[in-house]
C-alpha cells in the first residue's frame, strides 16, 4: 500500500470519528463495517435487493422461479428494444432507491463509491461490463448545468471501476431536446416525447468491432435507453447492449 493511501485511509477514519456518516436511507449513524459500504448502514445494506439470475434478457429484472432461457418480463413484451441485452444491479427499492435518489437529486456525490461496492458484488454485473464501450445516456445541457453534473457519465465511471479497468467510457451521444420529465409517463407517451431527443456528438465515431454499452440510472420502460441506442445503431454500432444501475 502506497504511502499517500494510506494517509488518506487514516484520514478518512478520523474525519468519520469526528463527523459520524449518516445512512442515506434511514438517516441513522454509520459505523465501519466489514461489508465496505460508508453511506448505508448495516441494516439498510441487508435491505438491497441485487439481481441474481435468472433475470430477463433484456432489461435485467429479475424472474422468481424457473423460468424459460431469454424470456421477457412483463417490462418488457411491448418494448421491441434496438439493443440486444441489459443487465441491472438493484432492485429500485428500499436502500438501493435512496442511493440514486440521494446522487440524482440531491448533489450526493459521496455515494458513488457504495454505488461502486454494489456493482462490484451484484453476480455477473462486472464480467458484463468488462470489454465494453460504455456510453452514458446524456442530459440536455440546460438539465446538466442545473443538476451540475451528469448522473449517467458519473455512473459510468464506477462502472469502468467495478470493471476492474477492463471498460471505458465513451460520450457519443448528445441530447438536443429539452423533454419534459418522462417520470408520469406511460410507455407510448414516453415513446412519442423522446422523438429525435437524442444524436450523435459532434466528431464521434463508431467502431464496428466494439462492444457499446449504453447506461443509465435506471431502467424504467426502456423507451430512454432504446432511443439511444437506435441512434447508436443508425452510426453503425453493431454489438450493443445496456446497463443501469437499478431497476423499478
Amino acid at each position: 500500500m502506497s504511502l499517500v493511501h494510506t494517509v488518506r485511509t487514516l484520514g478518512r477514519g478520523v474525519v468519520d470519528v469526528v463527523f459520524p456518516r449518516a445512512c442515506v436511507a434511514c438517516g441513522q449513524g454509520v459505523e465501519k463495517n466489514a461489508a465496505g459500504m460508508r453511506h448505508l448502514c448495516g441494516p439498510c445494506q441487508q435491505q438491497l435487493h441485487l439481481v441474481h439470475e435468472p433475470h430477463c434478457s433484456t432489461c435485467g429484472h429479475p424472474f422468481y422461479g424457473v423460468m424459460e432461457e431469454n424470456r421477457l418480463c412483463e417490462h418488457c413484451e411491448s418494448l421491441v428494444p434496438v439493443f440486444g441485452r441489459g443487465k441491472t444491479a438493484v432492485l429500485l427499492k428500499g436502500s438501493g432507491r435512496s442511493l440514486v435518489h440521494a446522487l440524482k437529486y440531491h448533489h450526493a456525490l459521496h455515494v458513488l463509491e457504495d454505488i461502486v461496492t454494489i456493482m462490484r458484488r451484484a453476480p455477473g454485473y462486472g464480467e458484463y461490463l468488462r470489454g465494453t464501450v460504455i456510453v452514458p445516456v446524456p442530459l440536455h445541457p440546460r438539465k446538466e448545468r442545473e443538476r451540475g453534473y451528469n448522473q449517467s457519465r458519473l455512473l459510468a465511471e464506477c462502472a469502468v471501476q467495478a470493471a476492474a479497468d477492463g471498460a471505458q467510457v465513451a460520450e457519443l451521444l448528445v441530447r438536443r431536446i429539452d423533454t419534459l420529465s418522462q417520470t408520469h409517463f406511460d410507455r407510448e407517451t414516453r415513446r412519442e416525447n423522446l422523438k429525435n431527443a437524442f444524436a450523435m456528438a459532434p466528431g464521434a465515431v463508431i467502431t464496428p468491432g466494439h462492444h457499446y454499452l449504453l447506461i443509465d440510472d435506471v431502467f424504467t420502460t426502456g423507451s430512454t435507453l432504446n432511443a439511444c441506442a437506435a441512434v447508436l445503431r443508425d452510426a453503425g454500432a453493431l454489438n450493443l447492449d445496456v446497463v443501469t444501475f437499478g431497476h423499478g
